[in-house]
């Protein structure tokens, strides 16, 4: 049973270029995906799903590029509000959100207060986040404690940013691409992977579920012999 998914939504652009579409029309086709696959995991009884979205590195994209993305996520935690309260959705990032702009955190903070209550899923979604770091921002709150002892592997994790979600079960990366791109490097040890060809603005139902049927097919071990 996978608790926590995990997605890297690669393939917008390509989406756009195949259809003869800018690449600013694949990413607001992946924008509006989001909706479907938070209702496909509702559906598959996942509880956890946590999207990457914008990592540290796209600020290097061009600006106009990055000015549709942010106003893409001030748009979709309007306007994706009402389907999140009615479907019992939490909304909450992780990354250096500070980065972005007023309008997209102003947004993002509101949905995030809105729907703080809702337990049927949470989608925490990665902006402005890379997975080196988020340990580097560990081990500075670490330092600013001025802490002596060592500290273990448990402790660390308390310093991540999100301590209480626990780690993902499945990775799931869109558009056939066979790399993590610095996405939670702590938190994906020992999760499983699956890389499909479909591009994210047709990522649905029956991709999550091959997804899954594949995810059940195997063992998991954790480094041990006995654990599924």
């Amino acid at each position: 049973m996978v608790n926590h998914l995990a997605i890297i939504m690669d393939g917008n652009g390509r989406w756009a270029e195949e259809r003869g579409l800018t690449r600013s029309d694949g990413h607001k086709a992946g924008a509006r995906q989001i909706g479907v696959a938070a209702r496909a995991a509702i559906k598959a009884g996942i509880k956890y799903l946590t999207l990457y979205a914008f990592s540290t590195e796209n600020w290097k994209r061009p600006k106009d590029e990055v000015a549709v993305l942010m106003g893409l996520i001030s748009e979709f935690a309007k306007s994706e509000l009402p389907n999140m309260m009615r479907d019992g959705v939490r909304l909450r990032t992780i990354g250096r959100t500070a980065d972005l702009p007023l309008a997209a955190r102003t947004a993002l903070e509101f949905a995030i207060k809105q729907t703080e209550k809702n337990d049927t899923l949470t989608i925490n979604i990665a902006l402005s986040y890379g997975g080196r770091a988020e340990i580097v921002d560990a081990v500075n709150k670490i330092i600013a404690e001025k802490r002596t002892a060592p500290i273990d592997e448990k402790e660390f994790v308390n310093y991540l940013y999100a301590p209480d979600i626990p780690d993902p079960d499945l990775l799931i990366r869109t558009s056939g691409e066979l790399r993590l791109s610095n996405f939670l490097l702590w938190e994906l040890s020992y999760s499983e992977l699956y890389v499909t060809n479909t591009y994210w603005p047709d990522f649905d139902e029956n991709t999550l579920a091959e997804a899954l049927a594949s995810f059940g097919s195997r063992k998991r071990r954790f480094g041990g012999l006995n654990k599924k």
